[in-house]
């Protein structure tokens, strides 16, 4: 019953072989010859049994066949000859137990025959492996590959029938394998030639893209035998020494280390030897990694099989020799400009047009779908750093900048001035060009750097200040001390003056630019700050500048309201030249600070003038002296309104009220007849109702002829009346103190 089943099932086989054959009606003319193919086949597989039956002791000796040309230059003939005689008298003798066989036969004088090509013949393994040594060497690497591959498997085919007769034999094996040993070098040698090609394989293609075909077709028959190989040892559990070669995972491991040593070999120098090393560096591997993408899409893609998929796989290298260098980069002690610089081409240049956003390298290059060159951890780190250095820099700067500032306020020639003529240091140009500068780099990384920037920028503006405007009250502290020297303070004052409306405009526009208008909430208290410095800063220096002028005014205030001064002193004419050449100065003053100055000057020239009328130095005699030096006052009003009206010229500013002051006091003194006296003096009361008794006290003095019960009368009942002041009215006679002395006398 076991023989039916084999039988039904060896029909069966041969059904479907047939079938097989015959799936085409052309195939139907060859039925002849498949027939005689088979037959054949048949004749071998009874050929072998036989054989097998009944010599398998001799088998051992159809190994030994091949092995007679391993031993051919080993020094061993005489063993295989004594080998080789055993086996004869063993085939002999079996081919007269087979009846002369002819398959036995053959094999015999097959033996025969290698037996007098052992003793005459010349045949030679190593000379192969010398040809093929020369077509290497000669750069003809398919030949070379080709001779090789005939010597593989000649010894390939000698181990395997070797393992099949007996596996255990490592002795026999060992033989066939120090016999091809030269062998196993030609293979080193001619993979060493195909990694050289590998290498420079993106300058090769463009030279010489054949000889790049030649070695991927030389690796892909490597991977073909390798499957081979592969599959008969889960077949039969043999694999010659050296599979699977694995060349194609040994070309993308060579291109792996080639793309990251050409992306560390880019950087050419140092930060010693170049402080723009690394803006050098990124932009030299920017320009390497685009021209080789370029190449690998247009020229290298072709040279290879579609599956290889060689385009993708080198994007893959590149990205990840970035990533790894970009990395390496990070961990470095960078500066703050450096760090910005790397920010910016990790963040924007790599995914921009001028590198993967190419165009010509789209549609294979996705830049949206490339994943980010360092992880958002390694960037926060970065930027922390950043704004840490970035932060003690401009406290530098901005130190550094006052210092360098503060040694122009010493200078022996006057500031520069503007392009409208106003004197100015460099300063807040040096400040807000700096601030510019980093706001520019920090919005090329993205807009919350930018605005953080920003915010540490101003918050130091701030701080700043405050120690500007400590400096300009040291300035004017030192120039007290002696007046002679700095030679040009006023010019420098006014610089410094000026200087605070620049920062002002500056600050305002550096907002404007940087600054996303849902932002402007959080810096006003700031802004607010920075403006009410400045003011105090600007003012200050306007009132240090008035003083200047009025210790200069001290020897001609004076003289007024003196005997001297009615006399006919030209205290008053000295004092408005005086002033003017000041403000000829105080023309390079900006103009709301010259406006504020001018006022208060006005201001402050009228409060003297009166202070000297209260100072009580002069008491008229007569009604011809109160005549005299009333209309002299009247006179030097109309030459203060005269000059400030010049002097405010084209600042729309009423300068009419003050001097108006100092006239209704004249005609107080003016008047002739005392029972008016009264009225004249509670219209003046009226006008400036912040006039004080012993303000009114100390005009009666002056006046002369007012006794003191007449000037009780006169305060007493001027307390009841009503005031009429004029709403623009500024109080000024609460500026004005009288001396003391005179007036407990006076209320007694």
């Amino acid at each position: 019953s076991t023989m039916e089943e084999t039988d039904r099932e060896a029909v069966a086989t041969a059904v479907q072989r047939v079938a097989g054959m015959l799936q085409r009606p052309d195939q139907l003319d060859k039925v002849e010859q498949y027939r005689r193919r088979e037959a054949r086949k048949k004749a071998s597989v009874e050929a072998r049994l036989k054989v097998q039956s009944y010599i398998a002791p001799s088998l051992h000796g159809v190994a030994q066949i091949d092995l007679f040309f391993c031993s051919t230059i080993t020094g061993n003939q005489p063993d295989i000859l004594k080998k080789l005689l055993q086996l004869f008298f063993s085939l002999f003798a079996s081919a007269f137990v087979l009846y002369f066989d002819c398959d036995v036969l053959s094999l015999f004088f097959f033996l025969i025959l290698l037996f007098f090509y052992l003793l005459f013949g010349d045949i030679s393994v190593p000379e192969i492996v010398r040809e093929t040594q020369d077509l290497i060497e000669r750069g003809e690497l398919l030949q070379a590959h080709r001779k090789l591959m005939d010597l593989e498997c000649s010894r390939d085919n000698l181990m395997y029938e070797q393992y099949r007769m007996d596996s255990r034999n490592t002795h026999d094996m060992n033989l066939i394998h120090t016999y091809f040993g030269d062998m196993q070098k030609l293979s080193e040698e001619l993979a060493k030639q195909l990694w050289m090609v590998v290498q420079r394989s993106l300058v090769t293609v463009r030279r010489d893209p054949t000889l790049l075909v030649s070695v991927v077709r030389i690796i892909e028959r490597e991977e073909k035998i390798d499957r081979r190989m592969l599959d008969r040892k889960k077949q039969t559990g043999f694999i010659p020494p050296g599979r699977p070669k694995k060349w194609k995972e040994k070309m993308f491991n060579i291109l792996e280390r080639t793309v990251s040593t050409r992306i560390e070999g880019t950087q050419a120098d140092t930060r010693e030897s170049d402080k723009m090393w690394l803006v050098r560096h990124l932009e030299i591997i920017r320009k390497y990694v685009l021209d080789d993408l370029l190449v690998a899409k247009t020229l290298l893609d072709q040279c290879f099989p579609p599956h290889y998929d060689i385009f993708n796989k080198l994007l893959n290298m590149y990205h990840q020799a970035l990533s790894t260098r970009m990395q390496e980069l990070a961990a470095e002690d960078l500066e703050a400009n450096e760090i910005v610089s790397l920010l910016t081409w990790v963040l924007n240049t790599y995914k921009s047009t001028e590198m993967m956003g190419y165009s010509e390298l789209s549609p294979e290059v996705d830049v949206n779908s490339l994943d980010p060159l360092i992880s958002q951890n390694v960037v926060d780190q970065l930027l922390s750093k950043y704004m840490s250095t970035l932060t003690s820099n401009i406290i530098g700067w901005l130190r550094k900048a006052l210092e360098t500032d503060k040694k122009d306020w010493i200078k022996e020639t006057e500031p520069e001035a503007d392009q409208d003529g106003y004197y100015q240091t460099t300063l807040p140009a040096i400040v807000f060009q700096m601030f510019e500068q980093n706001l520019q780099v920090a919005a090329q990384i993205n807009e919350d750097l930018k605005t953080k920037v920003l915010l540490l920028c101003l918050q130091q503006m701030n701080s700043f200040l405050t120690r500007y405007k400590d400096e300009a009250q040291l300035y004017k502290e030192e120039h007290l001390k002696n007046r002679q020297y700095p030679q040009c303070y006023v010019q420098y004052m006014i610089a410094v003056i000026n200087n605070c409306q620049t920062f002002k405009e500056s600050i305002i526009s550096l907002k404007r630019k940087y600054l996303k208008i849902e932002m402007e909430d959080t810096l006003s208290s700031s802004h607010t700050n920075m403006d009410a410095t400045l003011d105090i800063i600007a003012k200050e220096g306007c009132s240090s500048l008035l003083d200047e002028v009025f210790m200069d005014l001290e020897p001609h205030l004076n003289e007024l309201m003196t005997k001297k001064w009615l006399m006919g002193s030209n205290a008053v004419g000295t004092i408005c030249v005086t002033v003017e050449d000041y403000f000829n100065d105080f023309a390079k003053i900006k103009k709301p600070y010259k406006k504020t100055m001018t006022i208060e000057a006005h201001r402050r020239v009228v409060v003297e003038y009166i202070r000297a009328i209260m100072l009580k130095r002069i008491s008229f005699k007569n009604a011809e002296e109160r005549k005299e030096g009333a209309e002299r006052m009247i006179k030097e009003a109309e030459q203060f309104r005269f000059l400030f009206k010049k002097l405010a010229a084209g600042s729309g500013e009423d300068t009419e009220g003050l001097c108006d002051i100092i006239e209704a006091i004249a005609e107080v003194i003016k008047l002739t007849d005392p029972s008016l006296l009264y009225l004249e003096v509670s219209t003046l009361v009226s006008k400036y109702p912040d006039i004080r008794d012993d303000h009114i006290a100390a005009l009666l003095t002056v006046r002369g002829d007012a006794s003191r019960d007449m000037k009780q009368t006169i305060i007493e009942t001027l307390d009841q009346g009503p005031s009429q002041p004029n709403p623009n009215y500024v109080p000024i006679f609460k500026e004005i103190t009288v001396p003391t002395l005179t007036v407990p006398k006076l209320l007694k």
